[in-house]
């Protein structure tokens, strides 16, 4: 439990009762071969993956606000840099909560290496929107040049570093994208073909 307040989306009682066929068990406990990337994985490693990375997290961003009250605002580049580094802290941390809480779709269940590939993007998509005045940030000023800087300076260490993970992690990323982006197609198409079926049901009952 994240918080003491958020619950795992998938909790064992509704693992032990599920007729979900993606679910298996064994001595090891209930695990899902991911619908991503075809691979073993424990649902309860997971989730003790996602409180890591969550407290984590949490813990950092306190210390880097109690930094930040503390710097002068006339140290333009240090507020960017603390800036810079909360955002990243942030959104990883909000990712690896949605992910946590979620019990609908089996698809947020991964390996930690692709997790990071998803939230690599995430923060890449957010500093986009940044940079165009897409969004508005308290941790980025009116002209966020410098917090942008920083990103894109620290965002892939700062992630493999929180993440425990070596170097290469992210030389991977092409790959899960392309199977992100596949399994996202696929929902795509079933969706569509779904709706023809309920339309066409619709239209003959008319």
């Amino acid at each position: 439990m994240l918080d003491g307040k958020f619950q795992r989306g998938f909790t064992l009682e509704r693992l032990r009762s599920t007729a979900e066929p993606k679910v298996h068990h064994d001595s090891g406990g209930y695990y899902i071969n991911t619908l991503s990337e075809n691979v073993k994985v424990y649902f309860d490693d997971y989730y003790l993956f996602l409180e890591k990375v969550y407290n984590r997290c949490q813990s950092e961003l306190a210390e880097l606000e109690s930094k930040l009250n503390a710097t002068a605002s006339s140290c333009a580049e240090t507020v960017s840099y603390y800036r810079a580094r909360m955002i990243i802290l942030d959104v990883t941390m909000k990712t690896a909560r949605n992910f946590y809480i979620d019990g609908t779709n089996f698809g947020v269940i991964m390996t930690p290496w692709c997790f990071g590939t998803v939230v690599l993007e995430k923060i890449e998509i957010y500093r986009d929107r940044l940079a165009r005045g897409e969004v508005n940030d308290n941790l980025a000023p009116e002209y966020p040049y410098y917090v942008i800087k920083y990103m894109d300076e620290i965002y892939k260490k700062t992630l493999l570093d929180l993440f425990d993970f070596p170097d290469e992690a992210f030389k991977m990323r092409w790959q899960y994208s392309e199977l992100l982006k596949r399994y996202s197609k696929v929902l795509t198409n079933i969706t569509q073909s779904l709706n023809s079926v309920l339309l066409m049901v619709k239209n003959y009952g008319a």
